[in-house]
């Protein structure tokens, strides 16, 4: 049989099911941003000096090491703590910095990882970029709504297509089929592509990974689209709408739809909610 992996086993095929899919991502160590993983040494030297908070915010920068935080703290929860932990600060506040750095040693980095392949390192920082502005205009929402769940909402969104991040790492050939065949059919679904090229949607995979890894049970619903009907799912999918729709400039067919839905959102008018939207 040939070989179905590139360095750092990384897939060239697909996996058959969910099943082989999630325990293949949940096995391969997550790699984060070099910035990150440089900032967390820089820190790691004056470990006294080091505050929850300015790290919390630090980490937050970066959807992979938070997402990394938030599974190791949640896969080794005690059975005593009974209150999820939502938000990376307040994963650092229950860890300890000291023990924090014990569990977290010099991290491995995107760029190493795909250096061999430079266009997935560009698609990789593009949904990471896309899942920045999401997360600043689901945030906005949220704090317009008076929603006291804001700081899980805007984590909520910046995790929101972390199944894409991870294909980009450990099976970027793959994801940049997904990203050419989606290229050359400008109608052709994602979910689609997906199944046609992974067997799978990651949306599928996304949910199976945060029930695998015990993530907030609030952080596995607001990421669940499913549950559109709830208003802080529709602030992250809005949000994630508008930031896919204008990564390119505001001149793009469907964003005056998305200002609509996000109109009936924030109870504005359309014209207000475009403003609104524009200067978050």
């Amino acid at each position: 049989m040939p070989d179905s992996h590139f360095p750092h086993g990384q897939l060239t095929r697909a996996l058959p099911d969910l099943a082989a899919w999630t325990a293949h991502f949940r096995a391969a160590e997550i790699p984060v941003l070099a910035q990150t993983a440089n900032a967390l040494e820089a820190l790691r030297t004056n470990e006294d000096d080091v505050d929850a908070n300015s790290t919390g915010e630090m980490i937050s920068n970066d959807p992979l090491m938070t997402l990394k935080v938030l599974a190791h703290v949640a896969t080794n929860r005690s059975e005593r703590v009974v209150t999820d932990v939502e938000t990376v600060t307040s994963a650092l506040v229950m860890m300890g910095i000291s023990p924090f750095f014990r569990a977290f040693g010099p991290q491995p980095t995107v760029e190493d990882r795909l250096a061999h392949v430079p266009l997935a390192l560009d698609g990789l920082k593009d949904t990471i970029r896309r899942a920045h502005r999401g997360a600043n205009f689901a945030l906005g929402f949220a704090v317009h709504r008076m929603d006291h769940d804001a700081a899980v909402i805007h984590a909520a969104a910046l995790l929101h297509d972390f199944a894409e991040m991870l294909l980009w790492c450990h099976a970027p050939a793959l994801a940049l089929q997904i990203r050419d065949a989606q290229r050359a059919d400008s109608t052709l679904r994602s979910s689609v592509a997906q199944r046609a090229l992974l067997n799978i949607e990651l949306a599928d995979l996304q949910q199976a990974l945060m029930k695998a890894w015990r993530l907030p049970e609030l952080l596995i619903r607001i990421n669940d689209d499913r549950h559109a009907d709830t208003p802080s799912v529709r602030s992250v999918a809005l949000a994630l709408r508008l930031a896919r729709h204008t990564a390119s400039g505001w001149d793009n067919a469907a964003i005056p739809d998305d200002v609509d839905d996000i109109a009936d959102l924030l109870n504005l008018s359309p014209a207000a909610a475009m403003q609104f939207v524009r200067e978050i």
